[in-house]
């Protein structure tokens, strides 16, 4: 029999999402971010949901935009480290890819080349992030480099990207948007500034083409309450259920290590699903799951494969029932904090093993 632990992937909440999205930045285009598995969504299952609403996708690397064509997406997409080498620019060429510049290397890769059909560029500018991005003193000659050169297109983006905008109250957030703007002043091109959290919590990094990735799959990228962001819907429901439980006795240990120890005669079920199945190893005693809908806590070490958690104060739990990991009633955000981490690591972290089941797919 099949074991019971995988991601649900609800595709009308996705849908509602993204549509969602593009009602915050009326009148302007809304990029949908699907790299890294569509943040270990399924970039082909969640491109197919979305496609006949967007006008374009973005991804981190050739590899990821290659994998969309092959599944049938046609509209371009836009490759956000750019080309490593010159045959990427090539590649993008007969792919109708769009790359990102963000370097000397990379511009000089794109005005070298020879192309029958030219490629749509996007123009990263170093706003403070400092970690990929031209100097914005540069923007104006790096643009006219690009507007004179045969093989890129005439409707080139410039963008940059926000490093604090989770933080509502970020003065960094200001000062970035300032430079951008003072940069991109008196240059006659299309603009893109806004990340979920600027999207969602920025109304002045609103741009020509806004990029929402983490938002998309329902989570909010801020770490209290947000009236905008709690409107998302989760779109993965990680599930598992109970293989078994047992009585143990005040002072029984649990889970490797003996982390854990019961303060009283207790009840632990044990769950199918582990850190081989994208549950966070370094998630402590305490972490809350849900059983049958209700709360229970992890009590002991994550195993490669088991969790146990104690279910104590829960009435009648038996073999098979459902455990949810994280989703609708319990966030992925609330898991990672727990774990010491974000939930973007754990959702880009799931791994291949883990099925994904999805549900309103084409509608139905």
């Amino acid at each position: 029999m099949p074991r019971p632990t995988h991601a649900r992937i609800d595709l009308a909440a996705l849908r509602e999402n993204f549509k969602f999205a593009g009602t915050l930045s009326p009148g302007f285009h809304t990029l949908p971010v699907v790299k890294a598995n569509a943040y270990g969504h399924g970039a082909r299952e969640i491109a197919e949901a979305i496609k006949d609403d967007a006008q374009a996708f973005a991804v981190a690397c050739a590899e990821e935009a290659l994998e969309l064509r092959a599944s049938g997406i046609e509209q371009p997409i836009l490759i956000l480290q750019g080309a490593y080498t010159p045959d990427d620019i090539a590649l993008a060429s007969e792919n109708e890819f769009w790359l990102m510049v963000g370097s000397a290397e990379q511009l000089g890769m794109v005005t070298r080349a020879q192309l029958d059909n030219p490629i749509g560029i996007w123009l990263k500018v170093d706003t403070g992030m400092h970690r990929f991005g031209i100097h914005p003193a540069q923007v104006c000659e790096y643009f006219g480099e690009l507007r004179q050169c045969r093989s890129v297109r005439n409707d080139v983006v410039i963008a940059t990207h926000l490093s604090c905008a989770d933080d509502l109250g970020s003065e960094f957030t200001v000062q970035q948007l300032a430079t951008f703007r003072a940069a991109v002043a008196g240059v006659d091109a299309l603009l893109s500034m806004a990340n979920s959290a600027g999207l969602l919590g920025w109304k002045q990094s609103h741009g020509d083409w806004n990029r929402p990735g983490y938002m998309l799959y329902g989570n909010s990228p801020f770490d209290g309450p947000h009236a905008v962001a709690d409107r998302l819907k989760p779109v993965m429901t990680l599930v598992s259920a109970v293989i078994t439980t047992r009585r143990i006795e005040k002072g029984d240990f649990v889970g490797y290590a003996n982390t854990w120890q019961a303060g009283r005669p207790s009840v632990i079920a044990t769950v199918a699903i582990g850190y081989a199945d994208g549950y966070p190893r370094h998630a402590p005693n305490g972490t809350p799951v849900l059983v049958n809908g209700q709360r229970a806590l992890l009590a002991g070490r994550v195993s490669m494969d088991m969790i146990t958690v104690d279910v104590t104060d829960l009435p009648n739990v038996n073999p098979g029932d459902e455990v949810v990991l994280w989703g609708d009633s319990l966030s992925v955000n609330e898991v990672a904090r727990h774990a010491g981490t974000i939930g973007y690591e754990l959702l880009a972290g799931m791994p291949r093993r883990t099925p994904r089941v999805y549900h309103h797919l084409h509608g139905d």
